[in-house]
């Protein structure tokens, strides 16, 4: 069995990679070797499937080794020094090319039926868009008028940048760092976000996948779903829940350098505590980051320790396209205070790509020091956070004080003579 710390000293020496192996790992409920058998019809018939074949496998190799065995001991040379003169049997042909085809028939027969119903989302009481962002999921129930992100938590990301992923690319974790990554998250280091994705349990939902900038891979081991976030084309698949629970998985598709960090997290409920979500995700306004800490807080309660509070976007990762309602136009803040704040925000959502020094990393991600950017107009510094630029995603989710507080650090910090930002300026730039 590949055990959870063994893959933590994988993902140590391989950097990005075998963080993605890490995470992979500690969605796989099945606890060893095999698949997980999964939680809905679809994924059962998929293990079925699975075991069917690899019996199938184990059948024909012991007959053929077992073939071969034989007549290298009981053929030898030493024992029959003259080989038996004979020609084909035409019963023999005819046997071993019809059993073959019978095997084949018996798998594929089974595996169509499988297939087809996987790709069959009619009838669907609940339809999910789900898009792929560098490096986030976005959200949206469709028809329900409710739209959210969903990014690594906060605890994992910081533990993350210690060591191995200090430097964002590749390093080495200490014994100690590898001990205190068993309690990461309730020991769900890397595989815990701040915003699930809940479900009602016994419902058809119909998932439309696709991605915003690279493409993505949406995975979650025990619904049996996997699926590309293709930007600019929607795939299809659907899934029905059979049992209340929190399940995992990953993105499955190399999307950039912190593939690593952008975990699934689906939390299926009863249907009344399903439509009270709803009702409270409808609800909010200027109370939105409210459900979305609750329905955090209740999967973390779900599993022993599992503690996250929800916190702005803890990497570098797209923002929604639909902007949010602008808030009330907040009181001028001082210097001192928007510094504060925005370094916080910066280290949350800009220091995986920019650096926390600010010196970036080129071609991709430039220098922060000195940059045209951060030393011109308030106005195109706020708009580029906003809508974003090339590899760089929009950030037009972030409050009006939080994009204040980040364009003033960058701004004010590492030489930079840009300048203060106030919230009342952002607030204008949106509409």
């Amino acid at each position: 069995m590949l055990t959870k710390g063994w893959l933590a000293r994988l993902a140590a020496g391989t950097g990005m990679a075998g963080a993605a192996l890490e995470a992979s790992a500690y969605t796989n409920t099945s606890n060893g070797w095999n698949m997980p058998t999964g939680v809905t019809d679809i994924a059962h018939s998929v293990h079925s499937l699975h075991m069917a074949a690899f019996y199938t496998c184990v059948v024909i190799g012991v007959l053929v080794f077992g073939m071969m065995l034989y007549s290298i001991v009981n053929h030898r040379r030493s024992k029959h020094p003259k080989p038996a003169d004979f020609h084909e049997s035409i019963k023999i042909e005819i046997a071993w090319t019809i059993a073959p085809f019978l095997v084949l028939l018996g798998l594929a027969i089974p595996a169509a039926g499988t297939l087809i119903k996987m790709e069959d989302t009619r009838d669907s009481d609940l339809t999910v868009k789900v898009t792929g962002y560098q490096w986030k999921w976005q959200y949206e129930y469709i028809g329900e008028d409710v739209s959210y992100f969903s990014t690594l938590s906060a605890e994992s990301n910081a533990a993350r940048q210690v060591g191995a992923h200090g430097s964002g690319i590749a390093g080495s974790f200490s014994e100690a760092d590898l001990e205190q990554l068993k309690n990461v998250d309730g020991g769900h280091y890397l595989v815990n976000v701040d915003n699930p994705l809940v479900l009602p349990v016994g419902k058809k939902v119909r998932f439309l996948i696709t991605g915003n900038d690279v493409i993505h891979a949406w995975w979650v081991p025990d619904f049996a779903v996997k699926k590309d976030a293709i930007p600019g084309y929607i795939n299809e698949v659907w899934t029905k829940v059979n049992e209340v629970g929190t399940y995992r998985g990953v993105c499955a598709e190399l999307c950039g350098r912190d593939h690593g960090f952008m975990p699934i997290v689906v939390k299926v409920v009863p249907e009344e505590e399903f439509k009270a979500f709803i009702a409270s995700k409808k609800a909010g306004g200027a109370d939105a980051a409210a459900p979305q800490a609750a329905a955090a807080n209740e999967v973390a309660s779900a599993e022993p320790a599992a503690a996250t509070d929800a916190q702005p976007a803890p990497v570098e990762v797209a923002a929604a396209d639909a902007k949010p309602a602008a808030p009330a136009a907040a009181a001028e803040l001082s210097k001192d205070d928007l510094v504060k704040k925005g370094q916080a925000v910066y280290t949350a959502n800009c220091a995986a790509c920019h650096q926390a020094s600010g010196a970036g990393l080129p071609p991709n991600f430039p220098s922060l020091h000195g940059d045209k950017v951060t030393n011109g107009p308030a106005e195109a510094h706020i708009e580029q956070i906003l809508k974003g630029k090339n590899l760089m995603p929009p950030f037009a989710q972030l409050s009006d004080e939080d994009i204040a507080a980040v364009a003033t650090f960058e701004r004010t910090s590492w030489g930079n003579k840009g300048g203060v930002v106030q919230p009342s300026q952002v607030a204008a730039l949106r509409k």
